[in-house]
């Protein structure tokens, strides 16, 4: 019997980095996503294939299910190792899906560019965890690691306030559909960050975040109640300064687009992935011409 199950990519609008600790994130389910298809195998093992938004293939592997029990690594086969990673922890927090089936046909799709950086490994892990029927936020913790807004996105249809209290997620549902949603815009900067390693830094350079996590708690309340583009604006460039003084490292509107008019906002991982660009005239143009060829609107990005 086929089954499916689906997860909404993700972008954090506020609280890059300081959700770890604690702080309050406005985060925004994407129109992207990925979706699993499980059938049935043999042979005591799992024929995965995985396919990037163009349909072709971009992992195409057999993994044993002993390879899963016994946690198998395998030289330069980093993603087959992560995925053994994942596999082997659903294996810990539910024994049953390998105990009792013979294999499994696995298909992977996602709906956006693997290296856009919306979610490929989160709406993975949350795929999982619904075909496994395990605590998708568990097995993230015990896997990857991180703060799992990611995950609250993949789960939910709308925006969501995020927070971690005492290291458990706190996720609401809320409304954001201010009037100048179509003066906000998102553009790829050509370069996916690794997550996993932006977290370390970020950890070694942190000094006492509490009064960082206070502004940036008051910054995504602001945030989500703005009427006006002039105090969404003023919020987040706010953010980008506390942020910046937290990692020691130059905007990416000073590291790049200083010359641009509008406002830009650096999401989840600096220096990589996707930017918010908020501007009275479709940028296109302006981004364009400096090399940057994926613009989206607020309406293509955001569920």
């Amino acid at each position: 019997m086929k089954k499916r199950f689906y997860s909404n990519g993700k972008l954090l609008i506020t609280g890059e980095y300081v959700v770890l600790d604690g702080a309050k994130a406005l985060a925004l389910p994407t129109k992207f996503g990925q979706d699993l298809i499980v059938e049935e195998g043999k042979n005591k093992e799992i024929v995965w294939k995985s396919f990037d938004k163009d349909k072709s293939i971009w992992f195409n592997e057999i993994i044993l299910f002993s390879e899963i029990i016994e946690k198998t690594t395998f030289e330069n086969l980093p993603e087959k190792n992560t995925l053994i990673a994942i596999l082997h922890e659903a294996f810990l927090l539910n024994a049953d899906y390998l105990n009792f089936s013979e294999g499994y046909n696995i298909t992977t799709h996602l709906t956006f560019p693997k290296f856009w950086g919306l979610g490929t490994s989160s709406t993975l892990i949350n795929n999982i965890a619904q075909w496994i029927n395990i605590d998708a936020f568990a097995l993230l913790n015990n896997s990857f690691g991180g703060s799992g807004y990611d995950i609250a996105c993949a789960q939910n249809n709308t925006p969501i306030l995020y927070q971690l209290e005492r290291g458990k997620p706190i996720i609401t549902s809320v409304v954001f559909n201010p009037s100048f949603t179509n003066q906000l815009y998102f553009v790829y900067l050509n370069k996916k960050q690794s997550s996993k390693n932006a977290i370390a830094s970020y950890y070694k350079k942190q000094n006492d975040i509490v009064p960082f996590i206070t502004k940036i708690n008051t910054i995504t309340n602001s945030v989500l109640l703005s009427k006006e583009i002039e105090s969404f604006v003023s919020e987040i460039e706010n953010h980008e300064t506390i942020l910046s003084e937290i990692l020691e490292t130059k905007t990416a509107k000073e590291t790049l687009f200083s010359d641009f008019s509008g406002t830009i906002k650096s999401l989840g991982a600096w220096g990589g992935d996707f930017v918010l660009v908020v501007s009275k005239e479709n940028p296109s143009v302006y981004f364009k011409g400096k090399g940057y060829e994926t613009i989206l609107s607020y309406e293509e990005m955001i569920l």
